[in-house]
């Protein structure tokens, strides 16, 4: 089976050496993903709208994701995303984790990274 590798272009692909997305194994896993905006709530809608682009790039959609991890430097900043993530996936809810750690830049206050399954 083929490896698909989608780039976007982010700030930090070519600096680390990843991509945003890899499609493997019937499974598409998209890198981390930060978003830019004045506070985590526009962070994370701009994340999700990457992820969201990664996702269709692959053939996927949030429809597909089966799991979801976030980062935060501070949890108590999570709750005010809630809403947002309940948009986006609250129809077709995946396993999810929330964990409390740092991140590549302190200006970041939000990262996600997801799992989805192709459709066969």
């Amino acid at each position: 089976m083929a490896i698909k590798r989608i780039q976007s272009g982010g700030e930090f692909e070519g600096k680390v050496g990843y991509c945003r997305a890899v499609v493997a194994g019937g499974f598409v896993h998209v890198a981390g993903t930060t978003g830019q905006g004045a506070d985590v709530v526009e962070q994370c809608q701009n994340a999700l709208e990457i992820i969201g682009k990664a996702l269709e790039d692959a053939g996927a959609s949030f429809e597909d994701v089966v799991r979801v991890t976030y980062m935060l430097p501070d949890r108590t900043e999570f709750e005010p995303c809630w809403p947002v993530l309940a948009e986006v996936f609250g129809a077709h809810p995946p396993a999810a984790t929330m964990i409390e750690c740092g991140l590549i830049d302190p200006k970041y206050r939000i990262e996600i990274e997801v799992t989805a399954l192709l459709a066969v």
